[in-house]
């Protein structure tokens, strides 16, 4: 079976935004319930050494889109990574899905022709397929979890249904 690229990452990211948008506003409510200032889960972290909620959301969204954007050659939204609000955090991820959702599937011909390279790695690349499978796709993955987990750790009542949405049934 050969899946498209398309389908494995403007799906999947759209998916995984959608979803995280969902378990954003889970957490907005729980704050409003609870009387938490929603700056104090924004900061909250899993371990010292990891980032905080609200990067785990800039980073997932930033590599949704620089994914794609390396895949396809276009250019990717701008963000700053000033947000101090849920809402914020939800216009970032509402900019994110209208960009995804731009981007049609035969612009992803010869993706694996594109190189990726990070400043991080001087003088080194991925080529597309293996910067998709490798990095792109784990590291959307790893940080909506660890967003998701930073969540559910505080108290939100987040279930497996919240991070994996609703599958497509269908009927026999």
């Amino acid at each position: 079976m050969n899946v498209p690229v398309y389908d494995l990452t403007v799906t999947q990211f759209s998916r995984g935004l959608t979803n995280l948008k969902g378990v954003l506003q889970k957490a907005q409510t729980f704050a409003e319930q609870k009387k938490i200032d929603f700056a104090v889960l924004l900061q909250t972290r899993l371990a010292p050494d990891q980032f905080p909620f609200v990067r785990q959301i800039q980073i997932a969204t930033d590599t949704a889109k620089t994914c794609v954007s390396t895949l396809t050659g276009v250019a990717a939204p701008v963000m700053d990574d000033k947000e101090q609000r849920v809402e914020e955090l939800i216009k970032r991820i509402d900019t994110t899905l209208a960009f995804l959702g731009a981007l049609k599937p035969e612009q992803f011909i010869d993706f694996e022709k594109r190189n990726f390279t990070s400043a991080r790695r001087p003088g080194l690349h991925l080529d597309g397929k293996a910067y998709l499978h490798e990095h792109a796709l784990p590291n959307f993955y790893f940080h909506v979890t660890t967003a998701y987990s930073i969540l559910r750790a505080s108290g939100v009542d987040l279930g497996k249904r919240d991070y994996l949405g609703d599958p497509s049934w269908k009927k026999d």
